[in-house]
This record gives C-alpha cells, sequence and structure tokens, in this order.
C-alpha cells in the first residue's frame, strides 16, 4: 500500500480525495452538484466493500432541545422544545494492519453538563422542581455502563471520534499529563478546524462547547485530521463543515448498507422533509423547494450545511426499514417524549446492532 497512506501515524488511515475540491468551486449550485456525485462515488466503493466486523449504537441519555434549532421554520406545532436522544456508537472494522476499535460519540454526561446552553436549562429545572431534570433528561446508561454491554474493554478501543465538539468534554477518556484517561490507547480523529474552533471561540459558538473540555489532553492522543479519510474499507470519516466550521461525518459499512453519523441533521425526517408526517414540514418543502430541514443552533456556515447534508443522504442511500428516508443515524435523533407531545418522528432508527464484537 501506498506509504503516503501513513501519514497519521497508522497506515489504516487512508486519505482519499473524491471531495478535495468541493469547497473550492465558487457557485454553490456547483457545489452542490459536485457533493452529489462525490457521495455517490464513494457509496459506490464502500457497498463493494464488506460490511464491518461490529456496529452497535446504545443509548446514553434524552436531552430537550429547541424546537426553533431542531426543524428552523419547518415545523407548524408550537412548542418551544423537541426531544434528541444522545447514543453513542461502537465501531470494529478489519483494516489491512488489523481489526481497529473506534467510539463515535462517547458522551461524558456529567461533564458535557456544564456547557452553558445546558447548565442554564438544568439550573431552570431544578429552582422549578429537584425531580423534574430527571424526569425530563432520563439517563439510559453511562459511556462505561454502555461499552461493557458490547463486552470490548477499554484498553481495546484504538480511536474516538465526534461529528463535531459541541458539549463535548473528552478529558475522562484521554487523560491529562498527571491524570491517566478511561481508554488508555485511543486517540481523537478531529478536523483540524473543528480543534482550532473549540479553542477560540466567538460568542455566538461559546455556548455549545463545554468549557475546558479540552484542556490539558496531550498532544500525542489528537490526530488532526486535514484530509477525509478510510479506516480500512468499511469505515469514511469525510468533512461536512456548517453545523460547525469542522464538522465531519462517520460513514459505516453495515449489514443494512451505508450508515451516516452526523448532527448537521436531526433525523431521518430532516433529510426527507419531503416524506416528513411532523405537521407543517411536508409544506415547508413545497413553500421553499428546500431538499433539507438543517439543524441550526450556531449556524456557523447554512449554505455549506445545506450542500452537506445532502451529500450525507446521498452517500447513506436509502433505508431497507422505510426506502423514502435515508440511512441517517444522527449522533442526537429526533425522538417522541411524552413531555412535548405533538412531535412524532416519522422514522427513527433507534439502538442498532450488527455483528459480534471481537474480544481480547
Amino acid at each position: 500500500m501506498n506509504t503516503h497512506y501513513a501519514i497519521y501515524g497508522d497506515p489504516a488511515i487512508a486519505p482519499f480525495d473524491d471531495f478535495s475540491q468541493l469547497r473550492e468551486l465558487s457557485s454553490p449550485a456547483d457545489r452542490l452538484k459536485a457533493a452529489r456525485y462525490g457521495a455517490a462515488a464513494v457509496r459506490e466503493r464502500m457497498l463493494a466493500s464488506s460490511p464491518v466486523r461490529y456496529y452497535r449504537s446504545l443509548d446514553l441519555i434524552r436531552v430537550p432541545y429547541p424546537t426553533r434549532f431542531a426543524l428552523r421554520e419547518a415545523c407548524r406545532i408550537k412548542t418551544p422544545v423537541i426531544h434528541i436522544f444522545n447514543r453513542i456508537f461502537v465501531v470494529q472494522t478489519e483494516t489491512p494492519y488489523g481489526l481497529r476499535t473506534i467510539l463515535v460519540s462517547p458522551s461524558d454526561i456529567d461533564a458535557n453538563g456544564e456547557t452553558p446552553f445546558f447548565r442554564r436549562i438544568a439550573e431552570r429545572m431544578g429552582r422549578l422542581q429537584p425531580h423534574l431534570a430527571p424526569l425530563l433528561a432520563p439517563r439510559s446508561a453511562t459511556v462505561e455502563e454502555a461499552l461493557r454491554l458490547t463486552g470490548i474493554r477499554p484498553e481495546q478501543v484504538d480511536y474516538i471520534t465526534y461529528d463535531h465538539l459541541h458539549t463535548q468534554d473528552v478529558r475522562r477518556w484521554l487523560g491529562s499529563a498527571d491524570t491517566p484517561g478511561i481508554f488508555p490507547k485511543a486517540k481523537l480523529l478531529v478536523r483540524r478546524q473543528e480543534w482550532i474552533s473549540a479553542h477560540a471561540l466567538l460568542a455566538p459558538q461559546r455556548d455549545w462547547y463545554c468549557p475546558n473540555g479540552l484542556d490539558g489532553i496531550p498532544d500525542e492522543r489528537v490526530i488532526l485530521l486535514d484530509h477525509d479519510v478510510h479506516i480500512g474499507d468499511s469505515v469514511a470519516l469525510i468533512a461536512t463543515p456548517g453545523h460547525t466550521e469542522g464538522n465531519h461525518s462517520i460513514a459505516v459499512r453495515t449489514d443494512e448498507g451505508v450508515m451516516v453519523t452526523s448532527e448537521n441533521g436531526v433525523g431521518p425526517d430532516a433529510y426527507a422533509p419531503e416524506h416528513s408526517r411532523i405537521p407543517g414540514v411536508r409544506q415547508y418543502v413545497k413553500d421553499t423547494g428546500m431538499e433539507v430541514v438543517i439543524n441550526g443552533n450556531t449556524m456557523e456556515g447554512g449554505l455549506d450545511q445545506y450542500v452537506s447534508m445532502i451529500l450525507e443522504k446521498t452517500l447513506a442511500g436509502p433505508s431497507v426499514r422505510n426506502p423514502d428516508f435515508p440511512n441517517m443515524v444522527c449522533s442526537s435523533e429526533l425522538t417522541a417524549f411524552w413531555a412535548f407531545p405533538g412531535i412524532k418522528p416519522t422514522l427513527t432508527f433507534g439502538a442498532l446492532s450488527f455483528g459480534t464484537p471481537v474480544l481480547k
């Protein structure tokens, strides 16, 4: 294999260039066309590969989230808040250089609660009623508990990654100079722009990043990505800026095709709004011609995010569960919840499991 592929210290992490010129095109219409073309090519390549050895998503916590961010102007239901389900994804993939174990979106629930936006919500709920917070933001498991359900040991984890770093505190996982992390071998795979942005926030961003969540992480535990990369043939990390400047999406070849994890949108309804049964969403498509509904809390790049979401849905392709919707398995998925009646997604993926984990 070309030694160029060892630029990230692991020959299993192989750069590819299907989208390398995409963001340089001056015309938004040309960028959209290039995104569709490149995504179709990468999808075909990934479908020709074998499914990953193991893919499992596990529930962590339900979180209230403003409707005005999740569904923008598309939703007709007059509720200020919807519910999203945060999940962790455990992926094991074979490569020519051996098995790699990747955790996608391992969220430290307690530490992430210090994110300013959610901290204010917690304080308001706490003042209203001491037991209200656990009712409105019920927990299912910690990362450690979820990983134990798979049988995979922390020492087996090679990489962790997030589609972006909103709300994330990674110190528990990677440790610092004087405190060991839970995952002793793991390295963080993150876009260079996301890492830079998270260390130099402006006011529109600051509400959504966990204070000090990246402090003290040893340099050798972080891999800054300047390219789209494959990990083996069956996993890809692809730049999809918009929700944040350094957003990337995680594409995995599973038994049900290519599944793409992102938070550019909050669920399949956002990626195929023309088929949504959420009141107002179909009419929004008819009125505006929009192909997707953007998840916009910081709105760091609206046009980029629109193009990125169409790239993602093209790469994912139709779901075997409902071919009207793409295989968009969002890291924070819109879900129905008794406390916020009226909002029921047309399709949810929920917790998924394919294959058998390799245990050591």
